[in-house]
C-alpha cells in the first residue's frame, strides 16, 4: 500500500483525516457558531454575542484560504495554519470576556453549549493546524498536483463550483479561479491590516479587552 510522503500513514488514511478534518470545520467553525450567533440575538446575551462577532471576523480568514486553494495558490496552504490557530487564539484571549462568560449560570442551555463548544473548537483549531502543517510541502508548485495535495483542494474547487453557478444565474458568468483569488488576495490585504492596526494601536490603548473589535 502506497504510503504519503506527508505524513507516516497510508495515502487512503490521509485521505480520510483530511476530510473527516474539512467535514468537522463546517460543523464546528460555520454550522453551530451560527446557530450560537443567533441563539444568542434571541436570548440578548451581549457577552457572547461580542464573543461571537469576534469569533467570525476572526474566521472571515478561513473563507479567503478556500478562495486561494479554489485557484490552486500555494498560499493558501500557509493561510490554512494560520487562520486555524487565530481562531483558538480568538477564542481565549479576552480577559473581560471570559470573566463575563464565566459569571453566567452554567447549567443554563446557551452559556453551556458555548462553553462546550469552545473546547471543541479550540480541539479541532490545534488538531487541524498540526494536519494542514503536512500540507505545507504542497508550496512547491511541482507537489501541487501530487495527491496528498490535490485532497486538500478538492473541497475548495467544489465549493467554487457552487459559487460559479451561483454567480452565473445572478451575473450571468464571470466566477473563475482567478477571479476567486483575486478577491481572495484582496480580502487578505483588508485581513493584514486591519489585524496590524489592531495589534499595534487597539492592543497597546486597551490590552486583553474585546472592545469593538
Amino acid at each position: 500500500m502506497a504510503t504519503s510522503r506527508t505524513a507516516l500513514v497510508p495515502d487512503p488514511l490521509y485521505r480520510t483525516l483530511v476530510w473527516l478534518d474539512l467535514r468537522v470545520a463546517v460543523l464546528f467553525a460555520v454550522g453551530v457558531p451560527l446557530v450560537l450567533l443567533l441563539w444568542a440575538a434571541w436570548r440578548r446575551e451581549r457577552a457572547l454575542m461580542r464573543l461571537l462577532g469576534i469569533y467570525w471576523k476572526i474566521a472571515s480568514l478561513l473563507l479567503i484560504t478556500n478562495l486561494l486553494l479554489s485557484d490552486r495558490d500555494p498560499l493558501g496552504f500557509v493561510i490554512a495554519v494560520i487562520a486555524q490557530l487565530l481562531v483558538v487564539v480568538s477564542l481565549w484571549f479576552w480577559v473581560d470576556l471570559n470573566e463575563e462568560l464565566a459569571d453566567l449560570p452554567p447549567w443554563r442551555p446557551l452559556p453551556l453549549t458555548v462553553r462546550i463548544w469552545r473546547w471543541a473548537l479550540s480541539f479541532w483549531g490545534v488538531s487541524g493546524a498540526l494536519l494542514s502543517v503536512t500540507a505545507l510541502r504542497c508550496l512547491d508548485s511541482a507537489q501541487v498536483t501530487s495527491g496528498s495535495c490535490e485532497v486538500w483542494l478538492q473541497a475548495p474547487l467544489a465549493l467554487h463550483k457552487q459559487l460559479a453557478i451561483v454567480f452565473d444565474f445572478l451575473f450571468g458568468g464571470g466566477w473563475t479561479p482567478g477571479v476567486a483569488a483575486f478577491i481572495g488576495y484582496v480580502g487578505l490585504l483588508a485581513y493584514a491590516v486591519g489585524l496590524l492596526q489592531w495589534l499595534f494601536v487597539r492592543l497597546p490603548k486597551l490590552g486583553r479587552v474585546a472592545g469593538d473589535f
